[in-house]
């Protein structure tokens, strides 16, 4: 895996649970703790959009739409 080097500015009381958590092993480093919660939040936010999107879906549109094909393959005659 490729990695960028980044500055970032923490809150002193998150930075302080931060290490409290590599400290007890919790994590290799602080580093690690931090790319780790950054991907797991990123994962969530991706997912919930996604999720947003299938709710706009009409379930009963989506439901025809395999049974629709499946009539289609039963009207054709067998070659």
């Amino acid at each position: 895996m490729t990695t960028d080097k980044v500055a970032i500015t923490i809150d002193r009381e998150v930075l302080k649970r931060l290490d409290r958590q590599v400290a007890e092993r919790r994590f290799l480093n602080g580093s690690r703790a931090i790319q780790e919660a950054v991907g797991e939040k990123l994962t969530r936010l991706e997912h919930g959009r996604l999720a947003k999107e299938a709710a706009k879906l009409d379930r009963c549109l989506e439901q025809s739409m395999p049974e629709e094909g499946m009539q289609r393959e039963k009207e054709r005659p067998e070659l």
